[in-house]
C-alpha cells in the first residue's frame, strides 16, 4: 500500500515541468479565479443562511486540505515537511481562521485574519515559487495540493468581504495591525524555536520572511532586525489598499443601483 501511494502522490518528473507564468500556472489561475467569480455570481441572489454556508466550507475545505497533507506526505515526499507548520502568514491564516469561526475570541478578529489569509495566499497564488524550485510536473502532487490550498484559503478571503455582514471600516482598521504584528511575533517564534542544527537536522526555516530577505538585497548580518518591520509595513500596506478597493467597490455598486 505505501509503494502504491508513493508512486501516486511523488513528485512526477520528465515531460512538461511547471513554472511561474507558464502556461499551466496561467491555467490553474483561471481555474482558481474564474471559480471563485463563478460562485460569487452563483451565489450573489442567495439568501444569508446559504451564503454563509458557504464561507463555513470553503474554511473547512481549507482546512481539512492542510490537515491531510501531514498523513500524505510521508507518502508523497517519505517524510512529514516541517516547512509547513503553521508559521507561514498563510498556514497560520488558515488554522487561525478556521478557529475563529468557532472560538470567541478569536471571532472578534475573524474578518482580519481573513484578509491576512487572502493577502498572503493570493501572492502565492499568482507567483508560487515554491513549486517551480522542484521542476516537477503541473500534475503532481505538491503542485495540485499546494495551489488548491492557497486557492480555497484565497476564496474564503474573498467570500468573506462578499457574503459576510460584517462590513469593513477604516476606524478598525488597527486590528489588522495588531493580527499582523502578532503574525510576526508567532513566525519569530517557530524560527527561533525551529531554525539550527542538531545532530542530522540542519534547517533555516525562514517563516513570513522574518529572518532573511528572500529577494537578498539586504545583506544578512541585518536582514533579521530589519525584516520583522519590513514585512509588518508591507502587509499593512497592502492591506489598506485591499481597504481601498472593497470600499471603492461598495461606492461604484451604489452607482450602479441607483
Amino acid at each position: 500500500m505505501y509503494k502504491l501511494l508513493n508512486e501516486l502522490l511523488s513528485d512526477k518528473k520528465g515531460g512538461e515541468v511547471f513554472s511561474c507564468f507558464g502556461i499551466c500556472h496561467i491555467i490553474y489561475m483561471l481555474i482558481i479565479f474564474g471559480g471563485i467569480a463563478f460562485f460569487i455570481l452563483l451565489l450573489k441572489n442567495k439568501s444569508d443562511s446559504v451564503k454563509s454556508r458557504a464561507v463555513e466550507l470553503s474554511i473547512s475545505i481549507a482546512f481539512g486540505l492542510y490537515i491531510a497533507d501531514f498523513f500524505l506526505m510521508p507518502f508523497a515526499y517519505g517524510k512529514i515537511d516541517l516547512e509547513k507548520l503553521p508559521f507561514h502568514a498563510c498556514t497560520a491564516s488558515c488554522v487561525c481562521c478556521f478557529l475563529s469561526r468557532k472560538n470567541t475570541f478569536l471571532s472578534r478578529f475573524k474578518n482580519e485574519l481573513a484578509i491576512l489569509g487572502l493577502l498572503s495566499n493570493i501572492i502565492y497564488v499568482i507567483y508560487p515559487a515554491g513549486i517551480g524550485w522542484y521542476m516537477i510536473h503541473p500534475l503532481s502532487y505538491r503542485a495540485l495540493q499546494t495551489l488548491l490550498f492557497h486557492g480555497v484559503m484565497t476564496a474564503y478571503g474573498i467570500f468573506v468581504l462578499a457574503f459576510e455582514r460584517s462590513e469593513l471600516r477604516w476606524k478598525n482598521s488597527y486590528k489588522d495591525l495588531l493580527v499582523i504584528v502578532a503574525m510576526t511575533v508567532w513566525a519569530l517564534i517557530g524560527n527561533t524555536l525551529y531554525c539550527g542544527t542538531a545532530g542530522d537536522y540542519s534547517h533555516n526555516f525562514n517563516w513570513f520572511f522574518v529572518t532573511q530577505d528572500p529577494f537578498y538585497i539586504l545583506p544578512q548580518p541585518i536582514a533579521p532586525y530589519v525584516m520583522p518591520f519590513v514585512m509588518i509595513i508591507v502587509f499593512y500596506l497592502a492591506d489598506l489598499l485591499l481597504y481601498s478597493i472593497y470600499f471603492g467597490v461598495k461606492k461604484y455598486r451604489k452607482k450602479i443601483d441607483k
